[in-house]
């Protein structure tokens, strides 16, 4: 599998990544060997980034993959995690980030982790679960980057969202190596320029992946089939999260899901045999981004995202007919 640049880290990453999150739900609610044959295969295939975070089934997703990658001991797994902030950690900042971290490190089973990811949302002034800028630039990521001296953790990154102008900010910092961005076929606005329209209701993400790459920063691409809705199927996977909301596209699923199948056109022209596979597509081989992250259930939707990623870019043609049906033709 093709790998690429991850930033300014000296990092190579295959184009799809292995997401070990609660949305899908095998690395939190998956049988255990349904798990590890995932996970071997995956390595077979060439994929090297593993993302989790304590959020994903309270920790539960950290200790199946660092069961797994202990027993399977891959050569070049890199793992990223991450924290979230709470009211209650604002009165100690640093010590909440080095406690969340050991707890983590302690699940994977781990001296280090390649990437720590701060997961709050980043807004200009903060509110309930969101942080301000200043606090996120004075506090956060120079608590997050002593933890990296300390030798806890490589990288330092964040899941970039929350306000767009806020965002660029703090990527602009110089302290941010790794940023989580998202873009998918709804909302591609964090391409610059957009390779589709967005919907005007959308987040207008504002080309953040140029300003990750003017400041060397690597990108990962999240929501990229939009917590299952460019899949154009409402049912949902039996240990799949209940639909999520949505992040940085319409306000609630359904309009999101509703979105999603007026793309179908693409199907009856064959340029691919389901919307997930063209929304893969269309995200994994966007030159801006150095991995994506597809959310999986099963071993099944493994091997989907696989072989669509192998099936190279969207062509043209498809583009272009995307591009018509964004824009109401």
């Amino acid at each position: 599998m093709e790998k690429r640049k991850f930033g300014r880290t000296g990092l190579e990453l295959a184009v799809l990544g292995f997401g070990c999150g609660a949305v899908g739900g095998l690395m939190v609610r998956g049988e255990p060997a349904a798990q590890e044959r995932t996970v071997a295969e995956a390595i077979e295939a060439g994929i090297n980034y593993f993302d989790t975070a304590v959020q994903y089934g309270d920790g539960q997703s950290e200790r199946n993959l660092g069961r797994i990658l202990r027993s399977l001991r891959p050569q070049d797994a890199v793992v990223g995690t991450k924290v979230r902030l709470t009211a209650a950690d604002r009165s100690d900042i640093a010590g909440a980030i080095a406690r969340s971290l050991e707890g983590s490190l302690g699940r994977l089973g781990m001296e280090r982790v390649d990437i720590l990811y701060l997961h709050n949302p980043i807004t200009g002034e903060g509110d309930g679960a969101t942080l301000p800028v200043r606090t996120v630039r004075d506090e956060v990521l120079p608590a997050i980057g002593r933890l990296r001296d300390a030798g806890k953790l490589r990288f330092v990154g964040i899941t970039a969202i929350g306000e767009t102008p806020a965002l660029k900010s703090v990527m602009a910092s110089g302290a941010v190596d790794a940023a989580q961005v998202v873009f998918n076929l709804l909302n591609p606005s964090a391409a610059s320029p957009p390779p589709l329209p967005a919907d005007p209701g959308d987040q207008d993400y504002g080309g953040l992946l140029g300003d990750a790459a003017a400041t060397g920063v690597g990108t990962v691409g999240i929501r990229v089939l939009a917590g299952g809705a460019l899949s154009g199927e409402a049912t949902r996977h039996p240990i799949a999260s209940p639909a999520p909301a949505p992040i940085g596209s319409s306000a609630d699923y359904e309009t999101d899901l509703a979105r999603a199948r007026r793309l179908a056109p693409i199907l009856a022209d064959g340029h691919a045999a389901s919307l997930s596979e063209a929304a893969t597509r269309f995200a994994a081989w966007h030159s801006g981004l150095g991995t994506i992250l597809v959310g999986m259930a099963s071993r099944e939707q493994f091997h989907s995202a696989l072989a669509a990623v192998r099936r190279g870019a969207l062509p043209a043609e498809a583009l272009a007919r995307l591009g018509q049906i964004a824009s109401g033709q």
